[in-house]
């Protein structure tokens, strides 16, 4: 590979990390092609990208980012390959989660970078899954503003039928 072909290489990584919130480093050094393959098939149905980079262009794409990342170049020894996710932070790991269960043992996660936070090693993984999706978040959050508005509703028509059953009954004793 020749030097302006790794700048280039840089260059679309670069941009690529810088405007994709949640990525995450993976080492599958040791899966079998067949398994990459299936490993890949899934990522795409799911709406997440799987490359393959060098580790000395990751490190100069990491680089250009304006986040502090030294503890992700700190992982980056044999194959890495990046999952990119547009949706959520825990799309990955509940990817490389649901991988697992099929019998693979890996890939292995070595860092992912969420919202400029860093997640570094394979303890993470679990964490990172149960993460919430901003919609999520969102969904969460209207529900917990629409809770006290229903009580109150609920409330006012519960002792409105007992006021109007207290009415009925004093009209009717007179």
């Amino acid at each position: 590979m020749t030097r302006e072909e790794k700048e280039i290489i840089v260059k679309d990584l670069s941009e690529k990390l810088a405007n994709t919130n949640y990525f995450y480093i993976t080492d599958a050094s040791t899966m079998s092609v067949a398994g990459i393959n299936a490993f890949r098939r899934m990522a795409f149905d799911r709406g997440i990208e799987y490359k393959v980079y060098k580790n000395t262009l990751i490190k100069k794409a990491l680089d250009t980012l304006e986040a502090d990342t030294a503890a992700l170049e700190n992982v980056l020894k044999g194959a890495s390959g990046i999952l990119f996710s547009k949706e959520s932070g825990n799309a990955p790991a509940k990817l490389i989660q649901d991988f697992r269960k099929k019998g693979n043992t890996l890939p292995l996660l070595k860092g992912a970078y969420i919202d400029s936070g860093l997640f570094i090693g394979e303890e993470q993984l679990k964490t990172l899954s149960e993460i919430k999706s901003k919609d999520e978040l969102i969904g969460d959050i209207i529900g917990l503003l629409q809770s006290p508005a229903k009580n109150v509703v609920s409330a006012l028509q519960s002792s409105g039928g007992k006021l109007a059953g207290i009415l009925k009954t004093l009209s009717e004793k007179e």
